[in-house]
């Protein structure tokens, strides 16, 4: 193969990926990122091939997501952190050192597909609407450090969970959380109701 044929590639994967993530309502500063493209480029990709189609993504401006309680606030959310948790570990990209592209060649791009891949495996799942793909990329980001977040264990169903590494008291997934708490109340229950006889 000749040089600029292999450089054409390349060119060619780096466009397709910024569409792909164009698409996901990624915003320009990761995209540049990923890329290696400019921001006029991708504007100029976003012109043209998405703008004016029936399903036009947004496009979000400022700051990408940074707050680690945002995949801790409910337990719908939780859940489905748990998800893309166990999609990057199933794919491997929990076992890359940092959880980011690493340059502008080959694996960059291989990077990209793979999460691109694990986010929409997540988006066909039948109530995953909650994560958006920056919201993903910072999960990814958080857990690879394992300073705040983590995947772990339940320890009594086994299944996976994403767990506040902060957190004094003993972790439950959120399966098991819900049955301790409807058990602890209907022991409440019970308790009260020896004592009104009483």
């Amino acid at each position: 193969m000749r040089i600029t044929d292999d450089r054409y590639t390349r060119d060619r994967q780096r466009l397709d990926l910024a569409v792909r993530m164009i698409r996901h309502e990624a915003r320009t500063g990761t995209i540049r990122h990923w890329t290696g493209l400019s921001d006029d480029r991708i504007r100029k990709l976003y012109r043209t091939y998405l703008q004016h189609t029936a399903a036009r993504p947004c496009r979000h401006r400022g700051k990408a997501p940074r707050q680690v309680s945002y995949f801790l606030r409910n337990r719908e959310t939780r859940r489905q952190s748990a998800l893309l948790g166990g999609l990057f570990g199933l794919i491997g990209l929990l076992g890359f050192d940092r959880a980011e592209p690493r340059d502008e060649g080959g694996s960059a791009m291989h990077w990209g597909d793979l999460f691109c891949r694990v986010y929409e495996t997540y988006l066909a799942s039948e109530r995953a609407r909650l994560i958006s793909f920056e919201h993903a990329c910072y999960l990814l980001h958080v857990l690879e450090r394992r300073a705040e977040l983590a995947l772990d264990e339940c320890p009594s169903c086994q299944s996976l969970m994403v767990t506040d590494r902060l957190r004094v008291r003993e972790r439950r997934c959120e399966f098991c959380g819900v049955d301790g708490l409807l058990n602890a109340g209907t022991v409440m229950r019970s308790s009260a109701e020896r004592n009104r006889r009483h």
